[in-house]
């Protein structure tokens, strides 16, 4: 009974901790149609965050490359790309890293904060914080 009990506890502990991390998969919604278009995975690689697209949901984008994008990515498959790299945790957020939007592929700096459990702000800009666009992706189940 002992050993239920304890293993119920940890099981919900885990959930609850999980729960409260940058880390994991987040919906990305399309600004336009309002729609979840895909799934980004925050994953951590030597103490810094990064993303990648781990699912595409239009079927007709299944195979789309980022055309629009520039250098090492360009007509790479959008699917499987890293769009999130090199953010260091600073307090509650990670900053210092580089976002890449594969719809107009282009590269902002960026910075990102858990803002509820299952909500994360994403906030792309140049130059300054002040100058940019905020995204909020939610967490996928």
């Amino acid at each position: 009974m002992n050993k239920t009990i304890l293993t119920f506890t940890l099981f919900l502990f885990s959930i609850s901790m999980n729960s409260q991390t940058i880390f994991g998969k987040w919906h990305s919604t399309n600004e336009e149609t309002g729609k979840v278009d895909s799934v980004i995975e925050v994953y951590e690689k030597n103490g810094k965050a990064f993303a990648k697209v781990v699912e595409i949901k239009n079927p007709d984008r299944k195979n789309a490359l980022c055309d629009l994008c520039e250098g090492k990515n360009k007509n790479k498959p959008i699917l499987g790309l890293n769009i999130l790299t090199g953010l260091e945790k600073d307090d509650d957020e990670w900053s210092g890293g580089k976002i890449l939007d594969p719809r107009n592929g282009k590269v902002y700096k960026c910075y990102i904060k858990l803002e509820e459990p299952n909500k994360l702000k994403i906030r792309g800009y140049i130059g300054f914080a002040l100058i940019g666009k905020t995204a909020y992706w939610t967490r996928a189940k």
